[in-house]
């Protein structure tokens, strides 16, 4: 019973809800059916202000804001206004005068409103988005490339968006004016074209982006009509046109031989420069040069007083090689763009361009396709001296009086296009040689060519009359050029202007980041936020661990002693080998006592070694100074610490150190035997691992001369560290103070090598003596 009751209820509500009848967009504006546009709008544009969804918080809002917008779109277009007054119907898919129910299923007739719901769907989607929807592929192989020529306005939508159909009267009056003067326009719908939206940065519909040179960028206003239109304005480069008065005419005109292009000149009424001929200029940016002169205002005048220029109507005019009289002019009220495209494309090159790049030579002297389309060139070489300007103009006024449409002008400097010149010219070297005429026609475009060289210009009447026949017997027949060759691709003049283009560039981009920013685009400015605030903590994290790394560093390397001794450095060593360079201009040095046996050796620290110094009192300062040269390179390293042992007070626990190394005790045994003497441990240099318990022993060698220029070495590595001078019997024995002076030479030189052995130390390459455990350093040698 309940089931059957559903069922009726059901049925009820689906008859009433067909027999409603559809809206009305009169009652839902509020306006009389005689309301004028005007009337209208402007109730439209309060009501979509009282109830858009985002400022009015009614749960009905939304349901109203609907209402609203299709009421406004039924009743501002003329067509469905009558159809509605007529038929009574606002859904324009159903034919007129049809009746509500016009389609029969089953024996129930359904009324399509009820199914029809409001939204940008495709079934439903005007026939102007269709017209410009975006595919992925298309974008890619004909937007980017289209775009280095004209802007595009691109549009994001998607089925289901309520917004989207409140900017759709502004976006179709956008695209109507834009789409005239020259704008691209595309519409990406997110249901269909995923990939393509994610590929522009796109996350939320409805979005409109432009797109130049390749660049996106995002619209961030309000939706109207002006603000659209100054952002095209915006994406256009801001150099395009220059501004043009009486004081800068001539430098304006003149500067066609630099930049090798014909220069345009608009005069007009208006301030500011017409859109239409920003865009016109961005797209022939390549080939001219534009200028903008303003009419009203009076430093104006002359210029129009010398081209008598009509002040009613907008004036173009093309200047080529000549300053004074333009090449080509056009005047009407209302230029439309096709007119001014073909303009323009007849006025593209000079009368006898410079040939200054291959893109140039390729348009001016295109490959041959099909017989009575034969394109040739007549080509000047010759020089940028101020000898040749006479010839130079001769042919350029010959250029100028040519009439025949298959026959192109231009010339070349030999300097500059040094490998064309000589091909042509059939000369090694044409720098030597005079300038020339050639006629070539090119082939293919691996760029093979027939010419065939005229003969040498000076600007002569002869040399007029001799071209001017050879271009008849040309126009009869082709086969009179005679040469062929493979021509080489020309160098780009323009190249160093790359530099200028890069800053320019740059500031662009910078400027679009600047604004990104101050419109608060986080979303598209995430990846490059994200790469910011990586790199600025790396950098700072680093900072950190190496300042705090090194002050625990500089604690741990104090010395806990006040019998430390700070060796300082008189002189720079021979050789930088540290990894690290030294923090402080002297060696700090520290005695080794019993006092600081334990920190300085036992309880190191794991990597780290002790240096140390075996030295007497009466050789203290003569080795700690040398000590302290050699080592000094050496102090950035933090694993290393520099000490001396005093061995008048600890010989017996070198004695002992020297017992427990096995190899090194059994060597210096053997010596010992052999000189039958007691040991001389001064100069020895001792690199202890108090964590590994191995020593590594450096022992000395002297390499000076003694008094008498007499080379002599110092075997202390095979008598215990003594000196052994090499001496003759018949030598006389020497005085004292003499002896003394050779005494203190030999200690000086004790650690000649020992620079060469730290570097070995530091390479892991010297032998390594391994102990058991290390002597105890409490007992004080008496002396004797």
């Amino acid at each position: 019973m309940s089931v059957l009751l559903s069922v009726v209820l059901l049925l009820s509500v689906l008859l009433l809800t067909g027999a409603t009848p559809e809206m009305d967009p009169y009652k839902i504006l509020g306006v009389t059916r005689s309301a004028s546009q005007a009337e209208i709008k402007k109730v439209y544009k309060r009501l979509a202000k009282e109830w858009h969804p985002d400022k009015n918080k009614n749960p009905g809002a939304e349901d109203m804001f609907i209402k609203i917008t299709k009421s406004y779109e039924i009743l501002s277009s003329e067509e469905k206004r009558a159809n509605f007054d007529r038929y009574g119907q606002t859904d324009d898919t159903q034919p007129y005068g049809g009746g509500r129910y016009s389609q029969r299923h089953d024996n129930f007739y359904f009324d399509e409103s009820f199914f029809n719901f409001p939204f940008n769907s495709k079934n439903h989607r005007e026939f102007a988005d269709s017209k410009y929807t975006l595919h992925f592929n298309q974008y890619v192989n004909d937007v980017v490339p289209d775009s280095y020529k004209r802007p595009y306005l691109i549009k994001i939508t998607s089925d289901w968006c309520f917004s989207c159909i409140h900017i759709e009267p502004v976006w179709k009056e956008v695209v109507q004016e834009m789409e005239t003067l020259g704008v691209g326009i595309g519409v990406v719908d997110v249901g269909y074209e995923r990939r393509l939206a994610n590929y522009l940065g796109a996350h939320r519909t409805p979005s409109i982006l432009g797109v130049i040179n390749g660049k996106v960028t995002f619209f961030h206003y309000a939706v109207a009509k002006e603000h659209l239109r100054q952002f095209v304005e915006d994406l256009l480069p801001q150099r395009l046109v220059e501004r043009v008065t009486d004081k800068n005419d001539l430098q304006f005109l003149n500067s066609w031989h630099q930049l090798n292009k014909p220069h345009v000149l608009l005069f007009d009424q208006v301030p500011a420069v017409p859109l239409l001929y920003k865009l016109t200029a961005f797209a022939y940016k390549d080939y001219l040069q534009f200028g903008y002169v303003d009419q009203g205002l009076s430093e104006t005048s002359d210029l129009q007083k010398q081209f008598n220029i009509n002040t009613y109507a907008p004036t173009m005019l093309v200047f080529k090689e000549s300053t004074e009289k333009p090449a080509d002019i056009i005047q009407a009220k209302g230029m439309k763009k096709q007119i001014i495209d073909e303009f323009m494309s007849n006025n593209k090159f000079l009368l006898a361009p410079r040939l200054v790049n291959q893109k140039l030579f390729n348009e001016l002297c295109p490959v041959k396709q099909f017989h009575r389309r034969r394109k040739y060139c007549v080509l000047l070489i010759t020089r940028d001296e101020e000898t040749f300007t006479f010839g130079n103009q001769a042919f350029l006024l010959f250029a100028s009086a040519n009439t025949k449409e298959v026959v192109r002008f231009a010339y070349v400097y030999q300097q500059l296009q040094q490998p064309l010149c000589d091909l042509l010219m059939q000369n090694k070297d044409s720098a030597l040689s005079p300038p020339q005429v050639v006629i070539l026609e090119r082939r293919n475009a691996a760029g093979k060519a027939f010419f065939k060289p005229v003969t040498a210009w000076n600007g002569s009447d002869e040399d007029k009359q001799s071209l001017l026949e050879e271009l008849e017997r040309l126009q009869k027949d082709p086969s009179i050029l005679v040469h062929d060759a493979i021509l080489p691709e020309l160098n780009n003049e323009f190249a160093s202007m790359f530099v200028i283009r890069w800053i320019y560039a740059s500031y662009d981009y910078l400027s679009e980041v600047m604004d990104d920013i101050l419109h608060n685009n986080w979303r598209e400015m995430m990846p490059l936020l994200s790469l910011i605030f990586s790199a600025l903590f790396i950098l700072f994290g680093t900072v950190v661990i190496q300042a705090f790394s090194d002050s625990s560093e500089d604690k741990q390397t104090k010395p806990k002693t006040k019998d430390g001794t700070k060796a300082k450095e008189n002189g720079s060593p021979e050789t930088a080998t540290s990894s690290r360079p030294p923090k402080k201009n002297f060696v700090e040095v520290t005695e080794l006592t019993d006092i600081t046996y334990m920190s300085n050796l036992v309880k190191l620290r794991p990597g780290h070694m002790n240096v140390v110094l075996v030295l007497t009192d009466a050789s203290k300062n003569i080795l700690l100074s040398k000590f302290a040269k050699e080592v000094y390179s050496f102090t950035g390293s933090l694993t290393l610490h520099f000490s001396f042992l005093n061995i008048d007070k600890h010989s017996e626990w070198m004695s002992m150190l020297l017992e427990y190394a096995h190899n090194a005790m059994q060597m210096e045994a053997d010596e010992d035997d052999a000189g039958h003497h007691k040991m001389d441990y001064t100069g020895y240099v001792l690199a202890l691992n108090g964590h590994k318990k191995y020593l590594c022993l450096f022992k000395p060698v002297y390499t000076g001369e003694d008094l008498d220029s007499k080379s002599s070495e110092d075997e202390g590595g095979a008598s215990g560290g003594r000196s052994r001078s090499r001496s003759r019997d018949e030598h006389p024995p020497r005085r004292s103070n003499r002896s003394r002076s050779i005494s203190t030479l030999q200690t000086h030189h004790k650690l000649d090598r020992l620079g060469l052995w730290m570097e070995r130390l530091m390479e892991g390459t010297l032998p390594r003596y391994y102990i058991p455990a290390w002597p105890g350093l409490d007992k004080i040698t008496p002396c004797k």
